[in-house]
């Protein structure tokens, strides 16, 4: 069996393509995409011009690293990197700028406010009363900086 792919390399760089193409669906994340289609280029090419085994090892290597390169840059230009929301599952931080109601008496300059259906844990270095309104500052934490709200 090695003597034919020794005598056909075509065959064999086709086939490796096609096997790391298959295996990539069974879910590799990309990793061997461009090396199954620089195989399979390899393939095409040793099939119209017969290279020697080293030069086919190089185009191998070579146009997966070109393939892999080009793939990258194509994703970054594609990738608008300042649309992205830098509080993306960080709730406290979402919460900076909305009011809350206070639900306990201040106690060592911490209360608990309610925002929507849940309460959180809060600080605040002025005296509240319990049903002031509240807004959210910032976030130490799980707790929030909250202040009177400008009047």
């Amino acid at each position: 069996m090695l003597h034919n792919f020794m005598a056909s390399p075509h065959v064999f760089w086709l086939s490796l393509g096609g096997l790391l193409l298959a295996a990539e669906l069974v879910g590799a994340s990309g990793y061997l995409l461009w090396s199954g289609v620089a195989a399979a280029l390899v393939g095409l090419v040793t099939w119209i011009l017969p290279l020697p085994w080293e030069w086919q090892g190089v185009a191998f290597a070579l146009l997966t690293i070109i393939a892999a390169w080009l793939w990258w840059k194509w994703l970054n230009q594609r990738t608008d990197k300042t649309t992205g929301n830098p509080a993306l599952n960080q709730r406290g931080q979402q919460l900076v700028g909305t009011y809350a109601t206070v639900l306990e008496p201040l106690k060592n300059q911490y209360t608990r406010v309610q925002i929507g259906d849940s309460s959180w844990r809060a600080s605040c270095a002025s005296p509240l009363e319990v049903g002031d309104k509240v807004v959210i500052t910032g976030v130490e934490g799980a707790t929030l900086r909250v202040e009177r709200p400008a009047q």
